[in-house]
């Protein structure tokens, strides 16, 4: 392939200058034509309407050679002696000297107006082009996203085509070029000075070749060329360097946010791990100390005690062991739902029969009454009742554990729309309205909150009501004594 570069926009003087010589002969014929009517040769205003003409259309270049044709012809044939270039009384010298001097003025001066209001225009058009590129780059995150409007954009002020290359993905402008049966500018390896990528542009054929460079990293390769047979002016040139150069900022700016986002997120991991672990070790410290120093007792002093203390240390180190037991259990729960490994048993089940067991279970541990209020319908879910009872007991120990000292519990069944409803519901102090919406997320625990736990009871929960096609919601009460209601739903067996 021959590297060249592109025309800067010499090639639009050619037809402009060339359209000249046709004006001011029009504007002679007409001259001719009014000489011959009015037999009058103060006819110098229609060569001068001629160069402002040209002047404004054309710019103040062929506005001044309009001005100097128009002298030529204006003293050949209207000032006498005619077709001839003689001057003949001090009258008609004044005139052909006031004529050029005024064409000039004026050629010069609306040229020049002209020609500001085109470099207004061409401001305008690249700002407009910038604009809507560095609002295209900055409404999306997506790097992909970025490169394809990068190609629509430079395709746009190319009035051609464009290709932008990162790795293997290829992004074109129009869509269909990539599948046209022409060769595409995809070798960057060729464009680099002492093994590094270049950032210059480089001319390769047609194409004209960007790389993408931003914050020391080569970013991939823009490349764009106008129709077959343009030609690119140099401020359109210009502004498709820029265009490529915003492209390749816009993909940095979002390299760096993502970098951002990951050590942020890796902070807060890391604060969260921390607080977690403090957490747990915390929780699982406490039964086992417990258990640890009822049983160094009974070892050391056992002879020493009497039956009754001897009953109370050993219930401590049975209560313990189960508090620990329910602890591991919700680590492997959780690990089981987080990697799927979760078995549901569909089959339907007395929804009552599982919520008596719950409540008998509850109220041993606890050794406090709940009650389970009305209606209590005798049907059937359709669900695994193992899990559902892990469910449901997880929403019981939950209320029970944030409820005042002797208030109870109530668990009320229902059949609401074709599926079974189990509501809980305390007389605790209820969740912020902030905070509701994650109580059910992984170790998450309500502000405020002091009594132990890991977090991790509501959380199992959703998941064990999730894999059996079921649903897990949570509102607080406002009737009186507040608290919180928490709400299992499961399909009715057919």
């Amino acid at each position: 392939m021959n590297a060249r570069k592109p025309a800067t926009g010499a090639y639009k003087s050619n037809w402009r200058y060339a359209a000249v010589p046709g004006i001011v002969l029009v504007a002679a014929g007409l001259a001719e034509i009014l000489f011959r009517t009015t037999h009058t040769s103060r006819l110098g205003s229609v060569f001068l309407i001629a160069t402002l003409f040209t002047s404004y259309w054309l710019g103040s270049g062929p506005g001044y050679l309009a001005a100097a044709m128009g002298f030529v012809i204006y003293n050949i044939y209207l000032v006498g002696p005619r077709f001839d270039l003689a001057l003949g009384a001090t009258e008609s010298f004044i005139a052909l000297g006031s004529f050029l001097a005024v064409a000039t003025l004026m050629g010069s001066l609306t040229g020049r107006v002209r020609d500001e209001a085109e470099r207004a225009k061409t401001r305008a058009s690249t700002t407009q082009a910038l604009l809507d590129a560095t609002r295209d780059f900055a409404a999306s995150p997506d790097e992909d996203f970025i490169r394809e409007r990068l190609a629509h954009h430079l395709a746009a002020a190319a009035k051609g085509a464009a290709v932008v290359r990162e790795g293997h993905s290829l992004f074109t402008s129009p869509l269909e070029l990539a599948r046209l049966d022409e060769p595409l500018p995809l070798d960057l390896a060729s464009h680099t000075v002492d093994g590094e990528p270049s950032v210059a542009t480089t001319y390769v054929d047609q194409w004209t070749l960007r790389p993408l460079f931003a914050d020391g990293s080569a970013l991939g390769l823009a490349a764009w060329r106008p129709e077959p047979g343009a030609q690119l002016a140099a401020e359109q040139q210009t502004l498709l360097e820029i265009l490529a150069d915003a492209g390749a900022a816009a993909i940095a700016r979002v390299r760096l946010a993502a970098a951002k986002a990951n050590a942020e997120s890796r902070v807060r991991t890391e604060e969260l791990r921390n607080a977690l672990l403090s957490s747990i070790s915390h929780d699982l410290r406490t039964p086992l100390a417990a258990i640890m120093a009822s049983a160094s007792s009974l070892e050391e002093f056992g002879d020493s005690f009497d039956a009754a203390t001897r009953r109370d240390l050993t219930a401590t180190i049975q209560e313990e062991a189960e508090r620990l037991n329910a602890f591991v259990a919700n680590f492997l729960n959780m690990t089981k739902i987080e990697s799927g490994a979760i078995v549901v048993q569909r089959t339907p089940f007395s929804l009552r029969e599982v919520v008596d067991r719950t409540i008998r279970r509850q109220e041993l541990v606890h050794k406090r009454e709940v009650v389970a209020v009305q209606p209590r319908a005798a049907f059937e879910a359709s669900g695994d009742p193992v899990l559902f009872e892990q469910a449901l007991s997880n929403v019981v120990e939950n209320a029970i554990r944030y409820s005042p000292p002797g208030a109870p519990v109530q668990i009320a069944c229902s059949r609401e729309e074709g599926r079974a409803v189990v509501r809980v519901t305390d007389s605790g102090g209820g969740v912020p309205p902030r905070e509701l919406a994650r109580i059910f997320d992984k170790f998450y625990r309500s502000s405020g909150v002091t009594s132990a736990g890991t977090g991790l009871g509501l959380s199992i929960t959703r998941g064990f009501m999730e894999a059996m096609g079921g649903e897990v919601t949570a509102e607080n009460r406002t009737g009186p004594g507040g608290g919180l209601a928490v709400t299992l739903k499961l399909a009715v067996a057919e």
